[in-house]
């Protein structure tokens, strides 16, 4: 990594309440970024250290995935302590050395809340575990007798969304069998019961022990799963977007989930300024504003770009809706196009339409073959075309590198659950949580000097932030031209689009003569009028090849 000096940082205004609207959010999945320790596992040390890195970057705040104690059965989301670090992650005082270190910087800190269900090692589900059926313990959590003539079947035929049952079966003191419990996910992260006051109150509890640290914001995983209708027999949980608009649906979505956000809202706003939140929810769009309105959790994610196909015709209609969807809700939009669930984008760019992306990364990303230079060209284009929309943009860590998917890791080296919850039919997560390249001549590629807890390729050498930093050309300085310029354009939230005749390119408008124009086709475009500040391709007599993305000033 590249010495940072104070003169090549950049810092926002930490005083405006309304920071979070039109901010860049860098995610860290904190176990594959830095080392600081040399174990092999990234660190809260390691987070510290880079964020001169950051703030050079040119980002607002930066989002952590849990760091909590866990066993790692779902890379983090199964917390056994939602009031501390994991001890092979650091402390209370690393943390708050890195909030303090991040601030000073003129960063924000957002971290991750997993409030649909905990780890099996926490201490109210070994309690629960101890406990007898109906008593308090068990109550935080959703227990059932089983069905069949002993009970030997699941309550329901629900599934998992890792695969299989969504139920496990206790085992008494005794060794006999006993009663089932709900784990929307895997068995090691059982759901809990948000019916419970008691649930409520310890994760108002939680809020405010973060926000007293001076933590942000909090991102919000499976916020719209908290509420459910045991009543319903048979449900297939994994992820659909077609959930009911009426908030019917047992598992997900339902209306009791909105009361849950507006207590959160009240306890967020005991601070000033208020601390923010962002959703994660995979809902039908009419449902996002619910999530976002001021009175819960202000703003939700919108995850149609990880869906689209590269196209302006796609990208055009989720952003006219998603702008609706935010001025409906009072909230900004977010735009975000790569995360820890999902294919890098590069990678997706990569590949011809209407791959099948789980069966790709069965192959080990070799059939079909990913076309490097037309995915770089278009998730370039794509990322400065996301910058220049209004609202917040959500960046994840790597991508600023140009990273692809890591396709071809070894099943023996799989950490995902996916793996074996789908009987080694779905790879996984893995692929975008390898940790990051740093350094090209140092061990680990400079992610730590014990090497990496996920194998890193050959090729991460040619994408180390060290070379990228000295190349004018590399994706790295792209993302730092674009996040330096997007700060001094930034107007209001609006954007008007020019009418320009061609299905293959969009050019819309943003306060003070911002333009953006991206050419999502193989033929060359004219530009209107207007000073070329920046571009994904090289502009030559003011014609903009394609795919590719410039930035003009009016």
């Amino acid at each position: 990594m590249t010495n940072e000096t104070e003169a090549e940082l950049f810092t926002i205004d930490g005083t405006d309440p309304a920071w979070w609207r039109q901010a860049v959010v860098y995610q860290v999945y904190p176990r594959s970024f830095a080392d600081e320790t040399g174990d092999g596992l990234g660190d809260i040390k390691g987070v510290t250290s880079r964020i001169p890195y950051l703030s050079r970057l040119g980002v607002d705040a930066v989002w952590l995935s849990p760091f909590y104690p866990s066993a790692l059965a779902d890379g983090g989301y199964d917390v056994a302590d939602y009031r501390n670090v994991d001890p092979r992650l650091g402390t209370l005082e690393d943390f708050d050395a890195m909030v303090a270190a991040a601030h000073s910087a003129g960063l924000k800190i957002i971290v991750d809340i997993v409030p649909n269900h905990t780890s099996n090692d926490h201490v109210w589900f070994q309690e629960a575990l101890a406990a007898p059926p109906g008593s308090a313990a068990r109550n935080r959590y959703i227990f059932h007798d089983g069905a069949g003539e002993n009970g030997e079947l699941p309550p329901s035929q629900w599934e998992s969304d890792f695969g299989g049952v969504a139920w496990s079966r206790t085992t008494n003191a005794d060794g006999t069998p006993g009663q089932w419990y709900l784990h929307i996910f895997a068995p090691e992260q059982p759901d809990l019961n948000w019916d419970n006051p008691e649930v409520r109150e310890d994760f108002h509890k939680t809020l405010r022990f973060w926000s007293d640290r001076g933590v942000d914001g909090f991102r919000v995983d499976v916020a719209h799963g908290l509420a459910k209708d045991l009543s319903e027999p048979f449900r297939s949980s994994k992820r659909t977007f077609d959930l009911p608009l009426d908030g019917s649906d047992p598992l997900y979505d339902r209306d009791e989930v909105h009361e849950i956000f507006a207590g959160w809202r009240e306890v967020l706003n005991e601070y000033d300024p208020p601390r923010t939140a962002v959703a994660e929810a995979w809902v039908p769009a009419a449902r996002i504003p619910l999530y976002a309105r001021p009175t819960e959790l202000g703003q939700a994610f919108n995850f149609d770009l990880l869906r689209a196909p590269f196209t302006a015709t796609a990208f055009q209609e989720i952003i006219d809706n998603n702008l609706a969807l935010a001025a409906e809700s009072g909230a900004s939009s977010t735009w975000v196009l790569s995360n820890h669930d999902v294919i890098r984008h590069a990678s997706r760019y990569a590949l011809p339409l209407g791959t099948d992306e789980e069966a790709w990364l069965m192959t080990h990303g070799t059939s079909p073959a990913q076309d490097f230079t037309l995915g770089r060209r278009r998730a370039d284009a794509a990322t400065l075309l996301l910058l220049a929309l209004p609202g917040s943009a959500y960046l994840y860590q790597g991508e600023e590198l140009g990273l692809f998917e890591v396709a071809d890791l070894d099943v023996a080296d799989l950490q995902d659950p996916k793996w074996w919850r789908s009987s080694h039919t779905v790879k996984g997560r893995d692929g975008c949580r390898v940790p990051l390249p740093w350094a090209a001549s140092e061990p680990a590629f400079g992610f730590g000097s014990g090497g990496a807890h996920l194998p890193q390729p050959a090729w991460f050498k040619e994408f180390a932030a060290d070379v990228e930093s000295e190349n004018p050309d590399s994706t790295l300085n792209l993302y730092r031209s674009a996040l330096k310029l997007r700060r001094q354009l930034q107007g209001d939230e609006s954007l008007s689009w020019d009418e320009i005749g061609t299905e293959s390119v969009l050019v819309f408008r943003r306060p003070g003569g911002w333009i953006n124009v991206t050419n999502f086709g193989s033929q060359p475009f004219g530009l209107p009028d207007g000073e070329v500040l920046l571009s994904t391709v090289p502009v030559i007599d003011g014609v903009l090849p394609g795919p590719g993305t410039a930035w003009l000033k009016a």
